[in-house]
């Protein structure tokens, strides 16, 4: 028995950040901690972070069939036509878009106010891709220019309050509206596509957002997708920041090398691999960057699922799992209960080499604020003056 007890405890310590309390650097989940961290809480409520709603959303497995718009082959030639077509169509009923197997070149923009839309490739993930290249770093004229240098867009289309909304702003870059597939529509379902933001390793190291995927809207689903880039690669939004929005994401993987996984959507990946890259940042590579409402328990759950690294951060181990976003603290620093305060918790998982298994997580991203975790008992995991970057029951 005390040597089945030994073991035991060898096992535990050889898990990524040990037991619970863990350290003020990693800190671990108790059994008793971890119960609320579910599915099936982070889609319990909707509504105002003010005055959450129980309403509880248990997305099922994406179904496809024959669609009702096919893009490719004889199809529609682009994406963006087809779902100009189904938001035209209207209706609240669920309307299937195909996309045969080719790459399709160029931004993809779905508005508010379309029907309930499943976007699915017919074909292995890799083999339907949807690419463009664009960075932050550009003018919102230079973006508009770029994204529609082939008239895709255009005044009376349902798309083009999207598209004037970063056309016409006034900030000196494109910022967030640098992005392949933008999405404002509830109900959404993408399954079966690789989307890339071919920037890639074009540009040097330094700070060049360049969004695969972004979506903005409650009840959002991502099943069997293949996501990359390099700098916020997939955004899990909620464009109205007073309110909740609720993302799945299963069976997936994401690319990426800094904060490209991001975002202040309840969010929860499950059965999903996260792997960063060194091939145009090599040493301290971020994974995750929430950016949860400071009040709000719930924001990305990771479950299930492996964060891995390539071979340059296997040999120096310098990536980050993960860090706070402190969205819009630039100037003030982090308030406490007012910047929002990113929570996540990565639970039954493996973490794989090439992570700092010290200090894993890294100093907030607009404020540098320096992690720090509670690890007192009875410790309150969402006081507003601490990280709420969490670990339970992880593997190596």
């Amino acid at each position: 028995m005390m040597l089945m007890m030994a073991a035991a405890a060898a096992m535990a310590l050889a898990v990524p950040g040990g037991g619970a309390p863990g350290t003020t650097t990693r800190p671990v989940l108790s059994h008793t901690e971890a119960r609320p961290f579910t599915p099936e809480n982070y889609f319990r409520y909707s509504g105002l972070y003010a005055a959450p709603v129980a309403d509880p959303w248990r997305p099922r497995p994406i179904a496809t069939g024959r669609p009702d718009y096919l893009v490719g082959g004889h199809g529609f030639t682009t994406v963006q036509e087809a779902v100009n077509a189904a938001y035209r169509d209207g209706g609240a009923a669920r309307r299937w878009i195909g996309i045969l197997p080719g790459t399709y070149t160029g931004t993809v923009l779905i508005p508010a106010g379309s029907p309930p839309l499943t976007i699915f490739g017919l074909g292995r993930p890799a083999d339907v891709r949807l690419e463009f290249t664009v960075d932050a770093t550009i003018t919102p004229a230079a973006w508009a220019a770029l994204v529609n240098a082939d008239g895709r867009y255009a005044e009376g289309d349902p798309a083009w309050p999207m598209f004037q909304s970063c056309a016409t702003k006034t900030s000196a870059t494109a910022g967030l509206c640098a992005t392949v597939v933008w999405a404002q529509s509830t109900d959404l379902q993408l399954r079966g596509l690789t989307i890339t933001n071919t920037l890639l390793d074009t540009v040097d190291r330094g700070t060049h957002q360049a969004l695969a995927l972004r979506t903005d809207a409650d009840r959002t689903q991502l099943e069997n997708m293949r996501l990359i880039s390099r700098q916020d690669t997939f955004l899990a939004n909620a464009d109205d920041v007073t309110r909740i929005a609720r993302v799945s994401v299963r069976d997936s993987y994401i690319e990426g090398d800094t904060d490209f996984v991001f975002g202040r959507a309840a969010t929860v990946f499950s059965d999903t691999h996260f792997h960063l890259v060194s091939s145009r940042k090599a040493s301290g590579g971020v994974v995750f960057a929430p950016n949860t409402a400071p009040n709000y328990p719930y924001g990305f759950l990771v479950i299930h699922s492996r964060i891995t690294a390539d071979a340059a951060y296997q040999a120096a181990p310098t990536g980050f799992l993960g860090r706070a976003w402190d969205q819009g603290a630039s100037a003030t620093g982090y308030l406490p209960g007012i910047t929002p305060n990113g929570q996540l918790v990565i639970r039954d998982s493996l973490i794989g080499a090439g992570y700092n298994t010290v200090t894993p997580w890294a100093p907030a991203a607009t404020t540098a604020r320096p992690f720090a975790a509670r690890i007192d008992e009875g410790r309150d995991l969402n006081d507003v003056n601490y990280n709420r970057l969490w670990e339970y029951r992880n593997r190596s």
